[in-house]
């Protein structure tokens, strides 16, 4: 900032020197002119004051043409009539730097990184063309691809941009070049494989064959990076409905796959349960073989809680269909099949054992001898 100062200082004095010289010079000229005659006004140009003062001022304006103050956020290329090819070899970096004054000049490139973007719609209108990438596919589908292109002129290469391009590079060069690649390398794609995880793959190309070629033209790319890939109304709408219909056909597999596996996990059950039966039949077998009388043990266990009376033959080897009792019955040994009328019930015991008649006897009857 402080040689950036200092220069423009000396530029200043330099126009103001010659403007008061210029001024006073043409002043006193015409008056002698006027007053004394020509002779009078030709000896005050050819004075020495005068021509001290013009030495010194062509001095000051050769120091301010001479002295050169690059920005950090350039670099200079110096054209000279003193270089073979018309211009310095080296570009001039950020800093204070001389030239040889009226035979050279410099020319200044920004050396920041800058963004050029194609898009049919996009923010900062100066850094874009406002025209989507139209390109074709491999199967003909017709795409629009924004993108955005991060590059800078290397401050090394920056006399080869001068010379093949100046400031046309962002249009006639780096517009024109990415347009090319891109619909390029689209056309080795397919639709569904840009619209899919294939695009990273198609950003990672582009960058690989961009970078090396701004590099051989003295540029340094950032990346690539593609905004947007937009596809025609009918191709949208069919992507659309192909996805609809693979979510309801992951649907349906899915519903089948679950009853699948809850028949599995039902047929599974059926079969440990058989066997499991299977292994208890096997074990009863071998208890019954060993001890006959368990199966009328767990007959009679099986009964029991539907019978509160129950009697049995003594040398029968069977068991005699019991009826369904209730709380005032039970059975006869005598007669199995025959109801008795419980003894607690003395009402019902009178009638139906009625006693026999007792006779009756005569006082004087029984007086007689």
């Amino acid at each position: 900032m402080f040689l950036e100062i200092i220069v423009n200082a000396i530029n200043i004095i330099s126009m103001l020197g010659w403007t008061v010289f210029i001024i006073f010079g043409l002043f006193t000229f015409f008056r002698l002119l006027f007053r004394y005659g020509p002779r009078k006004a030709l000896r005050f140009l050819l004075s020495l004051p005068v021509l001290i003062t013009v030495v010194l001022l062509i001095a000051f304006s050769g120091l301010s043409f001479a002295v050169r103050y690059v920005p950090p956020e350039n670099v200079a290329v110096v054209p000279s009539l003193l270089s073979p090819r018309g211009i310095r070899p080296q570009a001039m970096r950020p800093g204070f730097h001389m030239i040889f004054p009226f035979i050279e000049s410099t020319i200044e490139y920004p050396a920041y990184w800058q963004t050029y973007t194609m898009a049919s719609a996009t923010e900062d209108a100066d850094a874009a063309d406002d025209t989507s990438i139209r390109a074709r596919t491999s199967d003909g589908q017709e795409v629009l691809i924004d993108c955005s292109v991060i590059f800078r002129i290397d401050p090394v290469q920056a006399v080869l941009v001068h010379v093949d391009w100046q400031n046309r590079y962002r249009d006639d060069f780096v517009r024109t070049v990415v347009r090319g690649q891109i619909r390029t390398q689209i056309s080795q794609f397919t639709a569904e494989e840009v619209n899919s995880s294939a695009r990273l793959e198609l950003e990672d190309l582009l960058n690989e064959l961009l970078r090396e070629e701004l590099r051989r033209k003295g540029f340094i790319l950032d990346q690539l990076v593609i905004r947007d890939i937009s596809f025609s109304a009918e191709f949208a709408s069919a992507i659309e409905r192909k996805q609809v219909a693979l979510e309801d056909q992951i649907a349906s597999q899915y519903l089948a796959q679950r009853q699948r596996l809850l028949a599995g996990g039902r047929a599974d059950a059926l079969l440990i349960e058989a066997r499991a039966r299977a292994q208890a039949l096997k074990v009863i077998g071998e208890a019954l073989a060993t001890s006959p009388e368990l199966l009328s043990y767990y007959y009679i266990e099986r009964l029991a809680p539907n019978i509160q009376v129950m009697l049995l033959p003594a040398d029968q080897q069977f068991i005699l269909p019991i009826p369904q009792l209730t709380a005032t019955s039970s059975v006869s040994a005598t007669n199995p099949l025959t109801p008795t009328v419980p003894l607690t019930d003395l009402n019902t015991l009178n009638t139906t054992l009625p006693l026999p008649a007792v006779p009756e006897f005569d006082d004087a009857a029984s007086s007689e001898p």
